[in-house]
């Protein structure tokens, strides 16, 4: 059937309007149950300016927490998405501690098109918590202790590789050295595998991770996607793109594992645990297929990497725009070397009081993952009011937002670490101190991250100063399409060798 001028233009106009009123359809969900927000735009929500580019996800989230701050709660769109937006500190307790049975994880589907998607991040429910059951004592304090040991070797490493760099050139983008470091760590305490990522520039497991996690429009919507449109991320079929790594990394840990059996090698660490939860699964009411281990190991791989990495050079950046705060650290990691015979370890480490002060600091005023979400699972009524939420109501927290309220923080905007000097804290941090998250569900390596940051930073200034060289901003700018935080156009920072 043919169609003329006239018929193609109302068919047009015809499919605009449905689009529009699809799009539309949900805003009027939060005014239906009584709560307070702004205004949303077509199509885009009240997201507009993440999505163009205009804002970051921290930046557009600040503007209306500022604007909305006489609110303990408002309604916001993600698109046309209702999603709950929490800034009242007890409140946040709620959702993530006290009533973590309505809230137990952030209600995305695990996609079974993805081998590497069923990891704990998304897990929920009874094989969530298995999972997480079998996965703790990789993190006890006699485990760390170990790891601590292979780190250590890590960092001698590091060392080296940064004498050879700093010979060469004395600016250096600290982000990508940070991650090498991290990279090789995590090979090494997890999988017993020598990553290279020091000494080979194209590492593979450096290539994946960097993929991964780079900034650009499509993993902004991909992360978008995944947390509130799982069932349009399958459609798009985005995952399938990742197949060139996902295959990388399965046949990784499988050639691992069967080298183990093979070679009858025992190293206690996460593969072996992981090959010790598949010879026992008998004892697991659900199947335990190769995706199931190996997605486990691959979020190990990339948290363990990433927000290391990043805090390690978020760390590096305040230090060198506070040289006094860095002169103070320095003096303490020197000292403390001094009367350990020039020695590190587990212990040594944990006498490094300012140290810890700085990374949770860093932390605060950095946090690499500034957004957690919930989801619903019955209904629930949000105390203090008369507003009863529908099961599968969307939460968003905004962890950066809190950590940047002057009502918490003194001058937030302000590296300071002695705010988490115990002699000086005159607050609990509970609700508003979330770089690890809170409660059943909070980053079952968040121990291991503090001991693999503290490492790094130990390791670089001991040996070197750093201070802002002529391409950093200061202050920094967040890049709009980044995952995770992260500053737009890197963090390059000038290395000056200690006599």
């Amino acid at each position: 059937m043919d169609f003329g001028l006239q018929e193609l233009l109302i068919i047009t106009v015809g499919v605009i309007l449905a689009f529009y009123y699809w799009s539309t359809s949900t805003y009027n969900y939060w005014k239906q149950l009584g709560v307070r927000g702004p205004k949303p735009t077509p199509l885009v929500g009240n997201m507009g300016p993440v999505f163009f580019g205009r804002m970051s996800i921290n930046e557009l989230l600040m503007k209306l927490y500022k604007k909305w701050k006489s609110e303990s709660f408002i309604g916001i769109y993600n698109a046309r998405f209702p999603v709950l937006m929490i800034t009242d500190p007890n409140l946040v307790r709620h959702v993530l501690i006290k009533d973590f049975h309505v809230f137990p994880g952030r209600g995305t589907k695990v996609n079974d098109n993805d081998p590497l998607g069923q990891h704990l991040i998304s897990l929920e429910g009874h094989k969530w918590k298995v999972m997480r059951a079998k996965l703790t004592p990789i993190f006890t304090t006699g485990k760390l202790k170990y790891m601590v040991d292979l780190m250590i070797d890590c960092a001698n490493h590091f060392e080296k590789y940064l004498e050879n760099k700093i010979g060469s050139g004395k600016v250096l983008e600290c982000r990508e050295i940070a991650a090498k470091f991290t990279t090789d760590v995590i090979g090494s305490t997890a999988f017993g595998i020598n990553m290279n990522a020091l000494e080979n520039e194209d590492s593979p497991f450096r290539i994946v991770g960097r993929k991964i996690f780079e900034p650009s429009v499509y993993n902004m919507i991909r992360r978008m996607l995944f947390d509130y449109s799982p069932r349009l991320l399958k459609l798009l079929n985005m995952i399938s793109s990742r197949k060139n790594h996902t295959n990388f990394f399965i046949n990784s840990i499988r050639e691992t594992m069967e080298f183990r059996v093979r070679e009858k090698i025992i190293r206690h660490d996460l593969v072996d645990l992981l090959m010790d939860i598949k010879k026992n699964q008998n004892d697991i009411d659900f199947e335990v297929t190769e995706g199931l281990l190996t997605s486990q190991a691959f979020v190990f791989f990339l948290a363990g990497f990433e927000t290391s990495s990043t805090t390690i050079s978020f760390a590096l950046y305040e230090l060198a725009t506070s040289p006094k705060v860095q002169e103070k650290l320095r003096s303490e990691i020197r000292e403390t070397l001094k009367l350990n015979n020039g020695q590190l370890s587990y212990d040594v480490i944990n006498e490094m009081k300012y140290l810890n002060m700085v990374i949770q600091e860093t932390l605060r005023k950095n946090p690499p993952v500034s957004v957690l979400r919930r989801k619903s699972v019955q209904p629930y009524k949000l105390p203090g009011t008369d507003i009863t939420l529908p099961t599968g109501t969307a939460i968003q927290i905004p962890v950066y937002t809190l950590h940047h309220d002057e009502q918490y923080y003194s001058k937030p905007e302000v590296f300071d670490p002695e705010r988490f000097n115990k002699n000086e804290a005159k607050t609990s941090l509970s609700g508003i101190y979330l770089p690890f998250g809170d409660g059943p569900k909070n980053c079952i390596g968040a121990r291991f991250a503090s001991y693999q940051s503290k490492l790094g930073l130990v390791t670089i200034l001991k040996n070197f100063r750093v201070s802002p060289s002529e391409s950093t901003t200061v202050p920094y700018k967040i890049d709009k399409t980044a995952i995770i935080l992260s500053a737009a156009g890197g963090m390059n920072l000038k290395f000056e060798p200690l006599i």
